[in-house]
Parts: structure tokens; C-alpha cells; sequence
């Protein structure tokens, strides 16, 4: 008996080898094949699914966080000095705030507020605080002005007079300058805490001396003073000038560190990363008073480099 039924066993074994090869591919012989779903029959859900529904979709990467940067603020405060009063733009030895590269009205400047605001607004909705002659000691207080203002933008271009001294060993140190900055920030902060702000970097004092020096008529007014660390003795080029002048380029740049690293840190502040301090000024672009500060046509150069980047998404 037990000899019949190994013989029946191994028929059975083999007979369904055959069908799994010949009939139902894809079984593994030995094993029962797959029932097929009887017609209209719902098929049965994936593991982790309900049945009657599909496969959940990946997961979506998560959106990106909002930047805090408005590019169309609706007031903007100017601080700074003497070349946010647009001084020897229009008249000799006078501000000419009307020409300001941030808040002017005149037209062919093209002011900052002008391209952000419209005319029918700057009146209303931008101030310039500035003064000629402030160095950055004084930017803690015209940076509490603004924020009295409330502003939704603050431009802040300052520190060309920290460096153009009588002599470079006047010049304000660089410590005291960042402790300035960092300081009429945290004042503009307390009184405006969402107010964003533009930092223009240093101009370089270099790159003016070198194309005012060709003009005949730039050098005597030089000779009144302006800027004396840079541009006195224009003509000068002994080994001595050459230094006390890389002296004052350094300063400048030193100072440009200083506004980009401290700006850097307010995630409301937006450094011009060395925009101005790299733009290379023409004659046609500097004062014909004063061969220094910007002339109209200046002016209308920094109100298109501080667009730019204040408009930059």
C-alpha cells in the first residue's frame, strides 16, 4: 500500500509540474497557482491601500519659506551725507535735494523714489534725513528719525567723509565705524522693526582721484581742501603719496567689510555687495564744482545701481 501511494503521490507531483509550465506560467511547481478574479470583481488593494483606490501619490517636497524682501515698498527714508543732499549737483557749494539720487524730484535724475513711489507719491511718502558733512558717528541719530517716520525702506549711504579726513591718521577706526553701524541699527530696529534697509557700499576715493586729477580745473579746487587724505598734492606720484592714498583705499574698503558683514546679519537688510565702491565714475558723472560729489548725471548712476538691487527678487 505504502509503495501505491508514493506512485500516485509522484503522478500528482509531476502532472502539476506540466500544467504550471504549459498552462499557468509564472507558478512555481509544487505550489497552488493564483486564483483569477472572478469577472466583476473589485481587485484586491495593494498593501496600505483602501480597496477601490489608488496608490498614494509621493509625498511633495516642501515649499520654500517667503523672503521677508518687499521689491515695491511703498515710502522710503533717505540717511547719509553729503551725496544723498546731492550737494554741488545744481548749485556751487549748496545741497540740491531735488537731484538726490533717493529722493529727488527731478526727472532727469530719476530718484530711487521716483521709479518706486511715482511722482504724485515721493512728496508724501519719502524724507531725506541726510546732512553734508555727517560721518558715521552720526548715523545712529538720523536712523531714530526715520524710524519715527515708519518707512517701509530705508537707504543708508554713509562713511566717504569717516574716510576723507585732513590726514588718514584722522580717519574714524574701523572699530568705531562698525560699532556706529551697529548701533543705528539696532536704533532703527527698535522704532521699525519691518522697515527694510539698502546699504550703499563707500564710493572709492581711488578711483575719483584718478579722474579728477586730469582736469586742470579739478585740481585747484582740490587745492581748497576737499578730501585732503586723498586729493591733496593730487599731482604728487611719489613713492610717499602713493602710500598715504593705498592708506585711504584701504580704510575705504575696510569700511565696505563692515557694512556687508553687520547687513548681513539683519535678515531685513540688503548690502549693494560693493556695487557703488566698483562703479567707475566719469568725469561726465562728477561735479563740475567740485570734481568729487556726484553731478546730476552721477546721481542718476546710483539711483539705477540701488534700483537694481533693491528690485532684485
Amino acid at each position: 500500500m505504502r509503495g501505491r501511494r508514493r506512485i500516485r503521490t509522484a503522478v500528482a507531483t509531476a502532472t502539476a509540474a506540466l500544467l504550471c509550465a504549459g498552462v499557468l506560467s509564472g507558478c512555481t511547481a509544487g505550489e497552488p497557482a493564483a486564483e483569477a478574479p472572478e469577472a466583476g470583481a473589485t481587485p484586491k488593494a495593494a498593501p496600505g491601500t483602501t480597496p477601490g483606490t489608488a496608490p498614494e501619490a509621493a509625498p511633495k517636497a516642501a515649499p520654500k519659506p517667503a523672503s521677508l524682501w518687499d521689491v515695491s515698498p511703498s515710502s522710503v527714508a533717505a540717511v547719509g551725507d553729503s551725496v544723498t543732499r546731492a550737494f554741488d549737483a545744481c548749485a556751487v557749494l549748496a545741497d540740491c535735494p531735488e537731484s538726490s539720487w533717493a529722493t529727488g524730484t527731478d526727472t532727469s535724475v530719476n530718484s530711487l523714489a521716483l521709479r518706486l513711489l511715482g511722482p504724485e507719491k515721493v512728496a508724501t511718502h519719502s524724507w531725506n534725513l541726510a546732512r553734508t558733512g555727517a560721518r558715521m558717528a552720526e548715523l545712529p541719530e538720523q536712523m531714530a528719525v526715520a524710524a519715527a517716520e515708519r518707512p517701509e525702506l530705508v537707504t543708508v549711504m554713509m562713511g566717504a567723509n569717516d574716510a576723507c579726513r585732513p590726514t588718514p591718521d584722522l580717519m574714524t577706526p574701523v572699530a568705531d565705524f562698525r560699532t556706529h553701524f551697529e548701533t543705528a541699527l539696532a536704533r532703527l530696529r527698535k522704532g521699525a522693526p519691518k522697515a527694510q534697509v539698502y546699504v550703499a557700499s563707500v564710493p572709492s576715493l581711488m578711483r575719483l582721484w584718478s579722474t579728477g586729477r586730469v582736469s586742470p580745473r579739478g585740481l585747484e579746487v582740490w587745492k581748497l581742501g576737499i578730501c585732503g587724505a586723498m586729493l591733496s598734492d593730487a599731482e604728487d606720484l611719489s613713492a610717499a603719496a602713493e602710500r598715504r592714498r593705498t592708506e585711504v583705499q584701504d580704510r575705504v574698503v575696510a569700511y565696505n567689510r563692515v557694512l556687508s558683514e553687520v547687513c548681513a546679519k539683519d535678515e531685513r537688510c540688503r548690502y549693494d555687495d560693493g556695487a557703488v565702491f566698483g562703479f567707475r565714475f566719469d568725469s561726465g558723472q562728477l561735479s563740475p564744482w567740485d570734481f568729487f560729489h556726484p553731478s546730476r548725471d552721477g546721481q542718476a548712476r546710483l539711483a539705477e545701481l540701488a534700483y537694481r538691487r533693491i528690485t532684485k527678487e
